[in-house]
């Protein structure tokens, strides 16, 4: 039930609250926004969360679920996501269980067993299981006194994830008004989180909205030319170091990891395709770090916890802003510095949006009405994820404008492709606009970006000949530029929407009202150079820690123990320790158990657990 704290009894449950996450997860510092969430779970207010990937969403209910009496219950998607952060409380010492279909019957009963004792203060369930008739009543039977909705953004029609299951929560605040609700998410545009509190029926909630910006992430966009050789240079910019490259097919998950593997690279595939035993293998090989890579569909990665995720490639454009953040936000989650690279191409935005239209057919065709709004709703977000890729927009100013705040910086942000200075301005762009332009109209608006291609670059192919093509004044205009130049710059007319690509079967190429104005040179325009990453890592991140100087052997060899730890234990290795708290292991150097208090990560349970085998690892890298 909601109340009204005073001032000084507020103040006293923060220290309350700061002492706890200090001897529970070694944190002595809270994060923006962790405190006023925390504050507002203790109240038992309602609350609306939306903290960008990292910024420590989990901690903002877990702590809070100490100290209030009786049971919070976590709504949580994916059972691997459950199990992350059961195994990292179990490891910190709290008490926390699940109910899910991934267990057995001896399982449950142990489970149902601790919460008749009273022993459990964190249940983790997934939206079906709370949707089963009567549980709700054993809940509250058990003393249910707070419900988290972990990715809230899953209840609203206007998210990317939209899970109709979500929808049953509502009943919880019809049945049972006096139990609070508290709501967090990622990934959430003003529409979508005004939808989230609608639909929760959230009353007078706390709303906290921190930064969209990952200042730790440094963003490139590439033109896709060969998707393995430009992948290859991204995993050689980080050795030894973990990331996730996602395809938009099976086929391409499959196909890049087979050539990948070829050039020596330690990895697995992972899609829907596979069988589950390998399908679990292979992300379990990921999680115990003993591949570096994983590749695979956007199937993977949302149950996934691992913190040190140096790179995320998108091999193919995804299908909008918000899976493009959340995909990208799997990287640097520990807040070190970590790279995303996006490989683009024409044939992405074409492929999506012959997808939807043949799944809406589909779905038509079996009776099932689609909303025309959400239809037009898919096309505008590829629309845009795909004038975000051509455009030449510093990115990190982009993302955090689409989820509608303002930025509030005048410099360059240092940690994209944009203003790190690397993508070259064409001199003479508006006469290559220009010649473009004209060269659609010339074809009549009646072919794609192919064929425009080769009209310019003075081709002598069959259909430029079966056409009469070679005979149009703008054949050969740009026969010294390399074709791949000239797609690039038609692509850039697609996304700054100078150009329009017919819906359909066939992407044939128009030019819109401004495309009209461009090419009678009524209109300024600057086209780009296709952009060539750099071999060495730079310009990754504008992120805190990632300038600590450490020993590095001495960080390898820790990484090596809690490698041979976290095995003994059953558990990922970043459930023992993150890279974070390893570097301050390799620059503090600590020769006794007691001078690892204070070290970010190292709680009490955590201290007597593996205080003494870091200790001595440390003290036998000093003695070589």
């Amino acid at each position: 039930m909601s109340t009204t704290t005073s001032p000084s009894a507020a103040s006293a449950r923060l220290d309350e609250l700061r002492t706890l996450v200090q001897r529970v997860w070694g944190y002595s510092e809270l994060r923006p926004l962790q405190a006023e969430a925390m504050a507002a779970a203790v109240e038992g207010r309602d609350a609306l969360v939306v903290l960008a990937t990292g910024a420590g969403k989990s901690l903002c209910y877990q702590a809070p679920a100490l100290l209030r009496s009786g049971l919070t219950v976590v709504l949580s998607p994916l059972i691997s996501l459950m199990q992350d952060q059961i195994a990292g409380l179990v490891e910190s010492g709290v008490d926390a269980a699940m109910l899910s279909s991934a267990q057995d019957g001896y399982e449950k009963s142990k489970v149902y067993e601790m919460l008749r004792g009273g022993d459990l203060k964190l249940l983790f369930v997934a939206p079906e299981r709370f949707a089963t008739p009567g549980f709700l009543g054993e809940l509250v039977a058990f003393g249910l006194s707070t419900l988290v909705v972990d990715e809230a953004h899953c209840i609203s029609h206007w998210g990317h994830d939209f899970r109709p299951e979500y929808r049953r929560i509502g009943e919880l605040r019809r049945n049972h008004p006096s139990i609070p609700i508290q709501a967090f998410t990622a990934t959430a545009t003003p529409e979508v989180r005004a939808d989230v509190v609608r639909q929760l029926g959230l009353r007078e909630p706390v709303l906290l909205v921190g930064s969209f910006d990952r200042p730790n992430l440094g963003y490139r966009f590439l033109p896709r030319s060969d998707a393995a050789q430009q992948t290859l240079e991204v995993i050689r910019r980080h050795p030894r170091e973990a990331g996730i490259v996602y395809c938009l097919r099976r086929a391409d998950v499959d196909e890049l990891a087979r050539e990948l593997a070829c050039a020596g690279v330690r990895c697995q595939p992972y899609h829907a395709g596979l069988e589950a035993a390998t399908r679990e293998r292979n992300q379990d090989q990921f999680l115990a770090e003993d591949i570096e890579v994983i590749v695979a569909t956007v199937a993977f990665g949302m149950g996934i916890d691992r913190p040190d995720v140096r790179f995320v490639v998108h091999a193919a454009m995804p299908k909008g802003v918000e899976q493009f953040a959340q995909e990208t936000g799997r990287a640097g989650r520990d807040g070190l510095a970590s790279e995303c690279v996006m490989l683009y191409s024409g044939a992405d935005f074409h492929g999506w949006r012959l997808l939807q239209e043949r799944s809406h057919a589909e779905a038509a065709a079996a009776g099932v009405t689609i909303d025309p709004l959400e239809a037009e709703r898919s096309l505008a977000r590829l629309s845009e994820m795909y004038g975000f890729a051509t455009s030449a927009v510093c990115r990190h100013k982009f993302l955090v404008q689409h989820f509608g705040q303002a930025w509030e910086s005048c410099e360059p942000c240092g940690a994209c492709d944009v203003c790190l200075g690397e993508l070259e301005a064409h001199a003479d762009s508006v006469r290559a606009a220009q010649m473009i332009l004209s060269c659609v109209v010339r074809c009549e608006q009646r072919y794609g970006a192919s064929h425009i291609a080769d009209v310019l670059r003075g081709a002598d192919t069959e259909r430029v000949r079966t056409a009469g093509h070679a005979a149009l004044s703008t054949f050969g205009l740009m026969r010294d530029q390399h074709p791949r130049e000239i797609r690039h710059w038609i692509e850039q007319l697609v996304g700054l929407e100078h150009l329009r690509v017919a819906p359909g079967r066939y992407p044939t190429l128009s030019l819109t009202h401004s495309g009209v104005e461009v090419m009678k040179a009524r209109h300024a325009i600057t086209l780009y150079r296709l952009p060539v990453a750099p071999k060495a890592k730079r310009g990754a991140s504008r992120g805190v820690a990632s300038d600590l100087v450490f020993d590095a052997a001495l960080f390898e060899r820790l990484r090596a123990l809690r490698r041979r730890l976290a095995a003994e234990r059953g558990v990922p290795p970043y459930i023992v320790f993150g890279d974070r708290t390893l570097q301050e292991l390799a620059a503090a150097k600590p020769l006794n158990v007691e001078g690892l208090r204070g070290i970010r990560g190292i709680g009490e349970s955590k201290l007597r657990d593996f205080g003494a085998a870091f200790v001595a690892e440390i003290a036998a890298h000093a003695e070589r």
